[in-house]
C-alpha cells in the first residue's frame, strides 16, 4: 500500500478510546513481515488488559518515530478526494502513523538501521501508553513525535491546567430565597473572579488561556439550588504551580476547588530548514519524561480540522511527511 492507501486503511479500523486493540492486532501483523525481512523485531507493549502499545525497531534505536493509536469520537470512515483524505483521525493521527511506517520502509530498503516506530494508547484520554513506555525506555535519544502542525516544528506545547469548582448551598422554596442559600449564585460569582484572574505569559509560548467548559447545578427552576459546579480548562505556558495556588486564593470560600489534571508547557528544540511554530495544545511528550530521548513535534495536517466532522489530511502534506521523518531519522543522531 502506498501512503495514501495505508492511511484510509488504518482510519478505517475504529480506535475511539479505550479502544486501540483491533488497530494495535492489524499493525502488529503489517510490520512483521518488515522486521523479519530486515533483521528487525516487532512487539506488543501491554498498558492493561485489550490494550497495548506497538513497538518495533531495527537495531539499537538512536531515534524512535512515535504517535498515538487512539481518536477521539465519534467514528466515521475514510473517503478522499483529489485533494484531501478524510475521515476520523485522518490527521488526528492515521495519516502520521502511516507516514512513520513508508519513511521506515524507506530506510531500511537504503541500508539504514537502528530507529524505531512506536504507537501508543490512551493519548486522548490520558497518555496511559505513553506513561507505560517512559517506565520501559529503550535507550532511544531522540523522539519524534507526530501531531498535526502542517509539517512544521513546534517550538514548544503549552501545558493544561483542569479543575473543578464545587458550589454548595441550601435548598429552599424559591418564593423564600432567604431561607435557602444559592450554590448556583456561589458559583457564578466564583467563575467571575475566576475570569479576571491574572494568567501567566512566556515569550515563546505567548499566554496562557483559560475556558469555562461545563457548568451544572441545580435541581428546579422554583427550588433555591443546593449544589452547582463548573469544570474549567488553562492551556499552560508554564509548570502550572502559580495558577494551581491562584484559584483557591482567588476563590476563597465561595465554592470548593478540586485539581483534576496538570500537565506541564514544554519547550522543543528547532532545526535549520524547518519552518516552525508553537503548538497551543498539550501532547504525550510531557508523559515520556525524556525517557525515550529529546523530543521534536512534526506532522501533516492542521489541529484546527481535528476532533471535528470535517477532519481531513491534504494528501501533500501526507506525501512530504515522509520524506520529513526519513530526513530526521538520518539528521538527528548528528546533532547529539
Amino acid at each position: 500500500m502506498n501512503v495514501f492507501e495505508l492511511t484510509r486503511k488504518l482510519i478505517d479500523i475504529e480506535s475511539v478510546t479505550p479502544n486501540e486493540e483491533a488497530i494495535g492486532w492489524w499493525l502488529l501483523e503489517y510490520l512483521r513481515p518488515l522486521a523479519q525481512q530486515f533483521d528487525g523485531h516487532v512487539e506488543a507493549l501491554y498498558v492493561e488488559p485489550h490494550r497495548f502499545n506497538v513497538f518495533a525497531h531495527w537495531g539499537e534505536p538512536t531515534v524512535t518515530l512515535s504517535t498515538h493509536l487512539d481518536t477521539v469520537p465519534p467514528f466515521f470512515p475514510s473517503r478522499e478526494d483529489d485533494e484531501n483524505i478524510w475521515g476520523r483521525g485522518a490527521c488526528d493521527v492515521k495519516g502520521i502513523i502511516a507516514a512513520m511506517i513508508k519513511a521506515a520502509e524507506s530506510l531500511l530498503g537504503d541500508g539504514h538501521r537502528n530507529f524505531a516506530l512506536l504507537f501508543v494508547v490512551g493519548e486522548e484520554r490520558n497518555s496511559a501508553g505513553a506513561y507505560a513506555a517512559a517506565s520501559t525506555p529503550r535507550g532511544s535519544r531522540f523522539l519524534v513525535n507526530g501531531e498535526p502542525t502542517e509539517n512544521r516544528l513546534a517550538l514548544g506545547t503549552k501545558g493544561a491546567f483542569r479543575f473543578e469548582l464545587h458550589g454548595h448551598g441550601r435548598m429552599a422554596h424559591s418564593a423564600y430565597p432567604e431561607l435557602g442559600d444559592s450554590a448556583i449564585l456561589k458559583l457564578v460569582d466564583a467563575l467571575q473572579l475566576v475570569r479576571k484572574m491574572p494568567l501567566e505569559n512566556d515569550p515563546i509560548l505567548g499566554a496562557s488561556t483559560l475556558n469555562i467548559g461545563t457548568i451544572t447545578g441545580g435541581r428546579a427552576p422554583n427550588v433555591i439550588p443546593d449544589h452547582a459546579s463548573a469544570e474549567v480548562f488553562v492551556r499552560l505556558v508554564d509548570d502550572g504551580a502559580s495558577v494551581r495556588q491562584r484559584v483557591p486564593e482567588t476563590v476563597g470560600d465561595l465554592v470548593e476547588v478540586k485539581d483534576i489534571l496538570t500537565i506541564p508547557a514544554i519547550h522543543l528544540g528547532s532545526l535549520p530548514g524547518f519552518e516552525t511554530f508553537v503548538a497551543s495544545y498539550t501532547t504525550d511528550i510531557p508523559a515520556f519524561g525524556g525517557a525515550w530521548g529529546k523530543p521534536y513535534l512534526v506532522g501533516p495536517g492542521t489541529i484546527h480540522v481535528a476532533h471535528t466532522s470535517e477532519e481531513r489530511v491534504p494528501k501533500d502534506q501526507l506525501a512530504a511527511a515522509v520524506g520529513i521523518y526519513r530526513d530526521l531519522v538520518l539528521r538527528l543522531p548528528a546533532t547529539a
